[in-house]
């Protein structure tokens, strides 16, 4: 389920600060999605290039951002730049090879930023899947290596592209929703809220989520969720595995 729009405001602004991100900086957005993180470095004077495989969000990007050039591409296989930032924001936990994404980045860049969440207990997103519990398949641990979420497993990845970390913190993203259909209306369209509607009906799901989530209203009738991010910027520590052929 996507956020409520302007949620990564302060996860842009965080990554920018880090990378010193100014007039004249070039920079590559993998995954650019439909251009936030790219109007936000393009705001402090960046040139920028997109990149996702998704044709409607680069059409959307190229429209939300002019100043910027965009294009449909794999993120494994990125433009040959150089690029004084590759900013991988959100983007590992959906990619086929995260290490293959973060080597291909260290080939073209000076430097990558990585972007995940936080520790599930610091994220109140969390509390959709507690209200919809009843009606989802039960969760198993996955088989195989802990998410990229896991502050060691992505420092490890990390390390294995070759890049040392040359700033690591976290940051607080507010998803705010200023009613209870905007909280609500887009968890019907998400995987969850399709299936707990299918086996309970909307009117059961949107009572057993503002239940859950009565603790995060605020007294104008609001709701304010608290999610945790990581970020990481790194450099090449040594030269960039050339790509398997």
């Amino acid at each position: 389920m996507d956020g409520p729009p302007g949620w990564g405001a302060p996860l842009h602004a965080r990554v920018l600060d880090l990378a010193g991100v100014g007039a004249g900086t070039t920079v590559l957005d993998l995954g650019c999605g439909p251009g936030t993180f790219a109007a936000a470095a393009v705001a402090r004077g960046a040139r920028v290039v997109g990149i996702d495989a998704d044709r409607s969000a680069v059409a959307a990007a190229a429209a939300e951002v002019p100043e910027a050039d965009f294009m449909v591409g794999d993120a494994h296989d990125p433009p040959p730049g150089p690029f004084d930032l590759v900013a991988a924001v959100q983007v590992l936990q959906h990619v086929a090879n995260p290490l293959a994404v973060l080597r291909a980045g260290a080939r073209v860049g000076s430097a990558v930023a990585v972007t995940t969440w936080g520790p599930e207990e610091d994220c109140d997103v969390r509390a959709f899947g507690e209200a919809l519990a009843a009606w989802l398949p039960p969760r198993r641990t996955p088989a195989g290596p802990p998410p990229l979420t896991d502050p060691v497993r992505l420092r490890k990845i990390v390390g294995l592209a070759g890049l040392a970390i040359e700033a690591e913190d976290e940051v607080e993203c507010p998803f705010t929703y200023p009613e209870a259909d905007a909280l609500v209306r887009p968890l019907f369209a998400s995987g969850i809220g399709r299936v707990a509607v299918a086996r309970a009906g909307e009117e059961a799901v949107r009572e057993a989520v503002l239940t859950r989530l009565d603790v995060n209203r605020t007294r104008t009738g609001g709701y304010v969720l608290r999610n945790r991010f990581r970020v990481l910027l790194t450099r090449l520590t040594r030269p960039a595995a050339p790509p398997a052929p």
